[in-house]
């Protein structure tokens, strides 16, 4: 196979792979026309790849226009999954957004700028002063109730399977859970329920590189969101590496040509 990556540091461990700096896209433009697949593009890049150059990428375009905001994911979320979605608001900021917020949500919540990851733009609103400061600084409100937890689980697909997931307890007095904020990780007990959720949500939505966040309450799992470049520190203290289970399903995809007017395969219409 020909790989392209642009993201060299995500492929160490794909063999095979030619390196270019994304930067260099129209200029490499029949490099990039000429591969088989196209690796870690930067968002800027996946609709002129897919939809006018007809490139394979990985992840599936499907991974980088959900995983590209929290309002994106969310919606899907809601739609296919809503027993298993935080109760969510999503609202533009307006003069009445804080009188709606109060009228369906309770402190504490929880609030997120939309587009974030490693646990920033994610705040624990406790009070009147600090919902106005979250409404002060955002344009569009992210505002999800607050679940009464000291963990998560990241819950890591590669492909269309799970291949890793671990608890990140929350550090002493902190209320992210994030490894990047110092989250102490766990590989034990982990809940068989919460993987065959998120693969089942995940081929469904077509997602194929992501660590997602869950919370188990009371037996019930929910999920948060997912990051499409997730950390991967703490799989490699466990010896986990990404490379092979992104080859894997490089190798067994079977890619199927779109069907173009030249291409002498259009079906008839009478």
């Amino acid at each position: 196979m020909r790989l392209i990556t642009l993201d060299p540091l995500r492929t160490l461990d794909v063999p095979g792979t030619r390196p270019l700096k994304p930067e260099q896209m129209f200029r490499e433009s029949e490099l990039i026309k000429s591969a088989d697949w196209v690796l870690f593009p930067e968002y800027w890049q996946v609709n002129a790849l897919v939809y006018a150059w007809k490139k394979n990428i990985f992840p599936s375009i499907n991974t980088y226009h959900m995983g590209h905001d929290k309002v994106e994911l969310s919606r899907a979320l809601q739609a296919l999954c809503p027993g298993n979605v935080p109760q969510t608001l999503i609202l533009p900021r307006t003069p009445s957004s804080e009188e709606v917020i109060l009228d369906q949500l309770c402190f504490p919540m929880v609030a997120k700028e939309v587009r974030n990851s490693m646990g920033l733009g994610v705040y624990l609103i406790e009070e009147r002063s600090d919902l106005r400061r979250y409404i002060q600084g955002n344009d569009i409100l992210y505002v999800q109730e607050y679940l009464p937890i000291t963990r998560d689980l990241r819950v890591v697909v590669i492909g269309r399977q799970v291949i890793a997931a671990y608890w990140r307890n929350n550090a002493p007095g902190q209320f992210h859970s994030n490894v990047a904020r110092g989250g102490h990780v766990s590989f034990e007990d982990i809940p068989t329920g919460a993987l065959q959720l998120v693969e089942t949500v995940a081929n469904t939505l077509g997602i194929n590189h992501a660590g997602f966040d869950i919370v188990e309450l009371h037996g019930h799992y929910y999920i948060l969101e997912f990051n499409v470049r997730f950390g991967t520190q703490a799989l490699n203290e466990r010896g986990i590496k990404t490379g092979p289970w992104i080859m894997k399903y490089l190798q067994e995809e079977q890619y199927i040509p779109p069907i173009t007017p030249d291409s002498g395969v259009l079906p008839k219409v009478s």
